[in-house]
């Protein structure tokens, strides 16, 4: 060692030193790569991501490879600085030389790389992956001994290195929290579908579903004249078909396909019921995605609601559904016959509106894990039925009953929360 020139063991010392932070950042930049983004751009087909993914799929001895790398060059490193040092000072120079390199290894081979490596992972996993493929296959009876080893150790502790995870699936919560900080990636109103998609679960029909005493359908014991009347005036395609009250339903008419018999002056009670379909019951605690689901497969549009008594409390849609997830269709709160605006800031509110719907409308947060409209709320907070007048905060939203229709609040003014 004492022939080789200084500036040739400086050279070398600065390869190793280069080399450490090759090993050092690359093994953060295959770390930290996004996995998802990794598989979409493998399925493009993209060279580099698909040599990170093959080495992914064996973390084991990809760390094994890295590290084998990383220990024999800051140890070469190490011994050469120590040659170094008793060159230019003796042995007193060495405790500096060592105390220098661990230095510049900490800033030049260790936190800058990997610095650089967590900013910008792809930049540096996808030609790094190359590199490693390449030397896997020079070492791998080396890196195999090592891990065979080492998997020892571990199941010594208990742990089952075949056995680690490998599925990266997200949770819902996981997803919900992706779609938040997506950003500008994904434009704002994309973002509140796929987050209501995700929310159908955690709602039932029970929650969206027309109350039982607002459902609009065919009383067959009205005289012919009325009947005629609600089809040529009916503002939805279809509708139940009962008797005397919807607990006796005969099932479900499409209102096109009473039109013809209209036209030919051939509608009759009888000639209703042979074109109704079956009536289709849903049991109030499906929850939405389900209910989706099952709409589609069974090919229907519209069911009854049902409690566990069999009793029908209400009537969902498809198109009910499709609202949570897209927002209303055809109305707006400034157009909405349930909620008038008022002058002073306040809302003149149908207390027989859906929580859910309201907050939709109004962007607002009322509670929704209670009762589903707002007369049942007034009414579970008060615990009593309320005269005219009656002030109150729910939530924070300020709210006057302003009209009472026999044991139910019908009309509230409601303000929206102080902002602060």
């Amino acid at each position: 060692m004492n022939e080789i020139p200084l500036a040739a063991l400086y050279g070398v010392l600065v390869l190793l030193l280069m080399l450490s932070g090759f090993f050092s950042g690359s093994e953060t930049g295959l770390m930290a790569v996004n996995r998802y983004r990794l598989r979409h751009l493998a399925r493009q087909g993209h060279k580099g991501a698909q040599r990170v993914l093959r080495l992914l799929e064996r973390p084991d001895r990809l760390i094994g490879l890295i590290l084998l790398g990383n220990n024999l060059v800051n140890i070469l490193a190490s011994s050469l600085t120590t040659i170094i040092a008793l060159r230019l000072g003796g042995e007193g120079a060495i405790a500096l030389g060592a105390g220098l390199l661990t230095l510049v290894i900490l800033i030049f081979s260790e936190v800058a790389p990997k610095t650089l490596a967590a900013l910008h992972p792809e930049r540096i996993a996808f030609p790094a992956a190359f590199v490693y493929e390449q030397l896997l296959r020079v070492v791998y009876p080396v890196v195999y001994l090592v891990n065979l080893l080492a998997n020892g150790v571990l199941r010594l502790l208990g742990v089952r290195p075949e056995q680690t995870e490998t599925s990266h699936a997200l949770s819902t919560e996981e997803l919900r929290t992706v779609l938040h900080e997506a950003g500008a990636l994904i434009p704002k109103r994309h973002q509140e579908m796929l987050l209501s998609i995700l929310e159908l679960e955690e709602v039932t029909v029970n929650d969206i579903m027309v109350p039982r005493g607002e459902i609009v359908g065919i009383d067959l014991e009205e005289d012919m004249e009325v009947i005629v009347t609600q089809l040529t005036s009916a503002q939805h395609t279809r509708l139940p078909v009962y008797r005397e009250s919807i607990d006796h339903v005969e099932g479900f008419l499409h209102v096109r396909n009473a039109l013809p018999l209209l036209a030919r002056d051939e509608l009759t009670k009888e000639a209703l019921l042979r074109i109704l379909r079956e009536p289709y019951f849903i049991p109030e605690a499906t929850p939405l995605n389900t209910q989706l689901l099952n709409f589609q497969r069974q090919r229907r549009r519209i069911g009854l609601v049902v409690d566990e008594y069999g009793d029908i409390q209400g009537l969902v849609t498809l198109e009910d559904i499709l609202e949570e997830i897209v927002g209303e269709f055809t109305t707006s709160p400034e157009l909405s016959p349930e909620i008038l605006p008022q002058e002073d800031g306040g809302y003149l509110v149908d207390a027989s509106i859906n929580i859910r719907e309201l907050n939709r409308m109004l962007g607002w947060r009322l509670p929704t894990d209670g009762p589903k409209t707002l007369n049942g709320l007034i009414l579970e907070h008060l615990e009593h039925i309320p005269e005219p007048g009656t002030s109150l905060r729910i939530a924070g939203y300020p709210m006057e009953v302003v009209q009472i229709r026999g044991n139910a609040v019908k009309t509230v003014k409601i303000y929206p929360p102080a902002e602060g």
